[in-house]
């Protein structure tokens, strides 16, 4: 047994080294260099400790505290309609036709497809000269057409629009796995006792796809809060600021100004607020579960 117990660390040996090089030394690091004044275009001043002086800075910083309400704002949208619809699309999904098989295929497309390329196609459909959604609103007529892009008021709304269509299929695709187990039988009992189709939703469907629900809650909290490529490609963070996500400006005072240890402060805000979430969402999941197995 115990060379067996061996036989089998050694196995898992690989990943945890790969986990370790790639996960936790990053995460070590970055919350090394937060502590640290560090200017990437000033090589000569080297490393200087200056304690919590970068988490000060981020508090004080209006640009950092309005990215932090993008960020929120962002979450709080995308991730309602993403659960939205995903419920919607896995109800439909679930129930027996032809060709369900072949619609299950085609709804997860747009999670399929990477992020750089849904966000680059919708950055073309945005597009204020030959954009299929102006188009699609004034025709041929280019004198109306709008730009959303470099609009302060639609920005937002449109990079919201291309994270909600790309990944909704995910949270449909969580959803439907919790439809699945439910029991015909409880729907049909339901049916004898004249309950309607919105009573068996409420009081059957809803209460046991609730762990699914949380989960496909936690993830998408967690990719929502680090969104980067889309608002990299198709905005860089403009205009004047309204779309920048706390994870763009980490980038931009790492990268664009060379402040590496502001920039890692910032990460390292993103993390412990994934952190946060990510142990509220998995107590309630236990919680439920508990109250779920209780007698």
């Amino acid at each position: 047994m115990r060379s067996s117990h061996r036989l089998a660390f050694l196995f898992m040996l690989p990943s945890f080294v790969f986990v370790a090089l790639f996960s936790l030394f990053p995460i070590i690091d970055s919350l090394r260099l937060s502590f640290y004044r560090l200017i990437l275009t000033l090589p000569w001043l080297g490393q200087k400790m200056v304690g919590w002086e970068n988490y000060r800075d981020i508090w004080q910083d209006p640009v950092a505290f309005q990215s932090f309400k993008t960020t929120l704002v962002f979450v709080a949208v995308t991730i309602t309609f993403e659960l939205l619809f995903g419920l919607a699309i896995a109800l439909v999904l679930n129930e027996t036709f032809r060709g369900r098989g072949l619609m299950r295929a085609i709804v997860l497309i747009p999670w399929a497809i990477p992020t750089v390329v849904s966000a680059q196609t919708w950055r073309f459909l945005f597009n204020d000269r030959y954009g299929l959604v102006n188009f699609a609103l004034f025709g041929s007529d280019s004198s109306h057409y709008l730009a959303p892009l470099a609009d302060p008021h639609f920005a937002l709304f449109a990079i919201m629009v291309a994270e909600i269509w790309k990944t909704t299929p995910f949270a449909a695709l969580i959803l439907l796995s919790g439809l699945q187990t439910i029991s015909d039988d409880l729907y049909e009992a339901a049916s004898i006792d004249g309950a309607s189709a919105w009573q068996k939703f409420r009081h059957v469907t809803l209460p046991l796809i609730k762990p699914a629900l949380l989960l496909a809650l936690l993830f998408r909290t967690i990719d929502s809060l680090r969104v980067f490529d889309l608002v990299f490609i198709m905005t860089q963070g403009g205009p004047a600021d309204t779309t920048n996500v706390l994870q763009f400006y980490g980038y931009k005072k790492t990268f664009a100004e060379g402040m590496v240890g502001y920039g890692s402060a910032i990460a390292v805000v993103v993390f412990l607020l994934c952190l946060i979430l990510s142990i509220i969402y998995l107590r309630i999941l236990k919680l439920d579960r508990i109250e779920g197995s209780a007698p």
